[in-house]
């Protein structure tokens, strides 16, 4: 991220089913839980956590960052649950683009939560931050995130040929993206 963006953690932001807010030190052990799984971890850059220190040394990592008011990453609460994260991966406060992240916990997978928060953050991007791109990538088998990102009204602009080397080998990525004059609030 270019640019300091909040002086803090970023603000809570609510939708029909979920809150999207800063995550803390309470959240290890749910965090823990979808961290751990080989089945969600086979569609991030990072391997499965096998300890509750690792997520611990992730959470402090983000917090971190809050306090530098650099970290644009919220947790996916969910009937009073963490159940996920998603965040600004990347932003540009010169450019005005960013890119959004997003991991969930496979027991709620196909529930149209990682749609709800995208759409979300696409909405507090535009008409907060003044962003004019918005995109994000999956690597080419992630079917369920293709979805998500049509469904939040990206558009598909291209596969990346073996464009990241990620586990030992280089992998195709898809990348989608909505701008300011794409957008049209629900």
């Amino acid at each position: 991220m270019s640019d300091k963006i909040f002086k803090q953690a970023p603000p809570v932001l609510k939708t029909a089913r979920l809150t999207l807010r800063p995550i803390s030190l309470n959240d290890l052990e749910a965090m823990f839980h979808y961290t751990s799984s080989k089945n969600v971890a086979r569609y991030v850059t990072w391997d499965p956590h096998k300890s509750l220190e690792e997520t611990k040394m992730f959470v402090e990592l983000v917090l971190n960052g809050y306090t530098q008011g650099n970290h644009l990453l919220w947790g996916i609460e969910y009937e009073q649950k963490l159940i996920g994260t998603i965040d600004f991966v990347s932003f540009n406060d010169q450019q005005k683009c960013a890119e959004i992240g997003y991991v969930l916990s496979e027991d709620y997978w196909n529930q149209g939560i990682t749609t709800e928060a995208v759409k979300k953050l696409i909405d507090y991007g535009f008409n907060e931050l003044k962003i004019v791109r918005i995109q994000a990538r999956c690597f080419e088998d992630n079917i369920g995130s293709q979805k998500v990102m049509e469904k939040s009204g990206m558009l598909f602009e291209g596969t990346l040929r073996k464009s990241m080397f990620v586990k030992g080998y280089h992998r195709n990525v898809k990348l989608y993206a909505i701008t300011d004059d794409d957008y049209v609030k629900s």
